[in-house]
């Protein structure tokens, strides 16, 4: 009977394949820091840690061609999202790489081919802490675990977007506190215009128009109420900003 059940779920679970946060039906989904969340945690730690490892023992011909091939992997990975929605006929507006984590996917790309300073830096300070908390609170718990397209892509892409800038800092990179002006620019810059975009496609980007969907954005509600919502991003940005560059700063007293 338990075999036949778990069969059962197995089948459904390939059936609801195509199927996101929008159209699948209760009780597919997994529990936040329950058993499959953790050993996706788990798993992931392992390969980052083992990709560090490797990345830190290549010379710098071969750190080129890993961090090109996670930028290529982080574009497939977005490609297999957008084309899978199309074959699922789920493709809507509020599938477009316009979430910040989306947009860290080209900024991996460009730093990949400019090598700037600025990228790594935006990457460190923002993509690290973003992408992070969305392995640790993910908003896509209401899909079946394991293998469906939007837990597939949403954990891989995730997992890449936090472990190219780690990268970038197991292979020397240091990041400082004297670019933090510019990391807000890039911020506060590239959410002005998600913001009035959002209004006419009836879009969420940033999670700017609304605070539903997302573990943290219901806590700013709590806080603020749901009109003020958005003041809670303030105290969060300074608070992943102390917490990514408080390391950096001691380590530079003690020299």
């Amino acid at each position: 009977m338990l075999a036949g059940t778990t069969n059962l779920r197995r089948l459904d679970q390939v059936e609801h394949f195509w199927d996101t946060v929008d159209t699948i039906g209760e009780g597919f989904g997994f529990s936040l820091f329950g058993a499959r969340h953790l050993v996706t945690l788990a798993l992931y730690i392992g390969f980052a840690a083992l990709s560090c490892k490797l990345y830190k023992a290549a010379d710098e011909k071969k750190r080129a061609q890993l961090r090109g091939l996670f930028a290529v992997l982080l574009l497939a990975d977005e490609a297999f999202k957008q084309i899978g929605l199309q074959i699922g006929g789920n493709f809507n507006w509020d599938y477009l790489p316009l979430h910040l984590c989306s947009i860290n996917v080209f900024v991996c790309l460009y730093n990949t081919l400019t090598d700037r300073s600025w990228c790594k830096e935006e990457l460190y300070a923002l993509c690290i802490p973003g992408a992070a908390l969305a392995l640790l609170c993910p908003s896509w718990r209401d899909v079946p675990g394991w293998f469906t397209l939007i837990n597939l892509h949403s954990v891989s892409i995730h997992a890449l977007l936090v472990l190219y800038p780690v990268l970038l800092v197991a292979g020397g990179y240091r990041p400082s506190v004297r670019r933090v002006p510019q990391v807000l620019a890039f911020l506060f810059g590239s959410a002005l215009p998600i913001y009035f975009l959002n209004k006419p496609l009836h879009t969420n980007f940033y999670f700017l128009n609304n605070p539903y969907g997302n573990v943290i954005t219901s806590t700013f509600t709590a806080w603020f109420g749901e009109k003020f919502y958005i003041l809670g991003f303030l105290p969060a940005i300074a608070l992943a900003l102390v917490l990514m560059y408080a390391p950096w700063a001691a380590a530079g007293k003690k020299r």
